[in-house]
């Protein structure tokens, strides 16, 4: 398993069994259902698994990767609320807890970010959040 798809595994899963998280929204995604492709649409307020970039750091004996993960909040609620207590969650989930990374040993996880703000439709909050991880094979 390659860099990316071993982190995105690993946030997921951690994101997905928190018992936390999951009391107070509908769903994690990294692929939010659609109408055309499904006939139903996400339930608010969910996460996604969003873009992320991943820079290599290898030395002549060791593998390793920064990856900056952005993770999205999206919520209907009124005003801020809920995607900031939404955003607190996630924090606690991954800011410097050891997540596994299946086939890397864990340097780390940081987070790095967070802002909220209204989605161009007017009606949805979004929210993102920023980690780093670091790992090394």
């Amino acid at each position: 398993m390659g860099f990316s798809t071993a982190i995105q595994a690993a946030v997921f899963s951690r994101l997905k069994n928190y018992s936390p998280l999951t009391a107070i929204i509908k769903a994690v995604y990294d692929d939010v259902p659609q109408p055309a492709d499904s006939g139903k649409l996400a339930t608010f307020p969910y996460v996604v698994i969003g873009d992320d970039s991943i820079v290599e750091w290898d030395t002549d004996t060791e593998l390793g990767a920064d990856a900056t993960v952005t993770i999205h909040i999206w919520s209907r609620a009124k005003g801020r609320k809920e995607v900031k207590a939404i955003t607190d969650v996630i924090y606690n989930a991954l800011h410097r807890y050891d997540i596994i990374v299946t086939g890397y040993s864990l340097v780390g996880v940081d987070w790095v970010s967070a802002q909220s703000f209204l989605d161009a439709d007017g009606i949805t909050r979004h929210g993102i959040a920023v980690f780093r991880i670091t790992i090394e094979g």
